[in-house]
């Protein structure tokens, strides 16, 4: 069964985009009646049939629709310091996409070496990652901020600050309370400043480990959501 992504899908006035529709039909090859499937990033998951194939707005009728679909039970931020080669950072948002994550935020750091991304180009990443994956809640990416300035936003999630820095920290089990929401700083290539760190801890931010190896800034991303999402197992 084929899977679409429609955001801003209406059941009285149901299409897909005009790039979705040229999948489906320049490249699929779908034609009237065929069963597709269908998300729209809010937790619907639709079974749906084709009724006007057209490779700029295929139009479909929903047959039924699951809501809530693979809803899991804690919220996942991670605000992570853009890589030089960007290429990383898109590997880590396609994987956290695929395990599970609810918000990626790109942060500016002090030590940064990149200054600029591609915000649609990301997006896309994500959306493709969660086609692949089956989910139907799509992860929300935030525009590149300073980290100072999300430091100091007000949350009600726990936070965290994984670092390299030889001082007092734990480990994300001895910290995390289960089924909660969850923010988790991860630095860029050089880490974090002292100066940042201690702004962190300051705000209300947990100092944590992600274990005895050093690892680079988008395996220690992934590795935090992996050890959220395994912590909050049911």
């Amino acid at each position: 069964m084929y899977l679409f992504y429609a955001p801003d899908l209406d059941t009285n006035d149901s299409f897909l985009n005009e790039e979705e529709s040229r999948h489906c039909i320049k490249v699929l090859r779908l034609e009237k009646d065929a069963e597709i499937e269908i998300i729209d990033g809010k937790g619907n998951f639709y079974h749906a049939k084709i009724t006007a194939p057209d490779p700029k707005k295929t139009r479909f009728a929903v047959i039924n629709q699951q809501a809530e679909h693979g809803k899991r039970n804690h919220y996942l931020h991670i605000a992570v310091a853009p890589t030089k080669n960007i290429e990383r950072l898109e590997w880590f948002i396609e994987k956290a996409t695929e395990i599970g994550i609810d918000e990626i935020t790109p942060v500016l750091c002090q030590r940064s070496e990149r200054k600029i991304i591609n915000h649609e180009r990301l997006n896309k990443v994500i959306t493709s990652a969660l086609k692949q994956s089956l989910k139907a809640y799509h992860p929300k990416l935030n525009q590149l901020i300073p980290l100072l300035a999300l430091i100091q936003t007000q949350t009600d999630a726990q936070k965290f600050i994984a670092h390299c820095a030889d001082t007092e920290k734990v480990s994300i089990k001895e910290a995390l309370l289960p089924q909660k929401k969850y923010l988790v700083l991860i630095g860029p290539e050089g880490d974090f400043s002292p100066q940042e760190i201690n702004i962190a801890l300051e705000n209300g931010f947990q100092a944590i480990t992600l274990g005895n190896s050093r690892l680079r800034t988008e395996t220690a991303a992934l590795e935090a959501c992996f050890e959220v999402n395994f912590l909050n197992r049911i």
